[in-house]
C-alpha cells in the first residue's frame, strides 16, 4: 500500500497545474527577464508588422488548482521569453464553469520590433 501511495504521488503533483500544448513555427533568441511582454487580451488588436511564432492551448488536466486567468498568463509569458516572443495574445477563452474550475484560454505569440510598451493592453494583475 505505501509503494502504491508513492508511486501515485508524483501523478497528483504533476496534475495540479494546467494542462498546456503548445507548438512554435519559429523560434527567436531566448528573452531576458528585462525583455517586456505584452498581453493582448481578445479586444487588443495584434500590430500588423508582428510575426506570429507560435500558439498554445491551456485547459484543464482535471484536478487543476493553479489555473486561473493569470496564472495562465504567467506561464504563457515565461514560455513567450523561452521562444522569443514578446507578445502573447489571447484569442479565445472560457470562464470556470459547471465542467472546470480553471480558465481555459488559447493563446498566440508574436514577435514584434516595436515598443511593446506602447501597445494597448492587458494589465496583469498579480495577488
Amino acid at each position: 500500500m505505501k509503494r502504491l501511495c508513492i508511486a501515485i504521488l508524483p501523478f497528483l503533483l504533476i496534475s495540479c497545474a494546467a494542462n498546456i500544448q503548445s507548438s512554435f513555427t519559429s523560434q527567436y533568441k531566448p528573452l531576458t527577464i528585462e525583455d517586456k511582454v505584452a498581453f493582448l487580451d481578445i479586444q487588443n488588436p495584434v500590430p500588423e508588422n508582428a510575426k506570429k511564432i507560435g500558439e498554445a492551448k491551456y485547459g484543464d488536466s482535471g484536478f487543476s488548482t493553479s489555473c486561473d486567468f493569470n496564472t495562465n498568463l504567467i506561464s504563457a509569458r515565461k514560455l513567450a521569453r523561452a521562444n522569443g516572443a514578446n507578445i502573447v495574445k489571447v484569442i479565445s477563452k472560457s470562464t470556470p464553469d459547471l465542467w472546470s474550475s480553471c480558465y481555459r484560454i488559447k493563446v498566440e505569440f508574436y514577435f514584434y520590433e516595436g515598443d511593446v510598451t506602447k501597445l494597448s493592453q492587458y494589465q496583469l494583475q498579480i495577488n
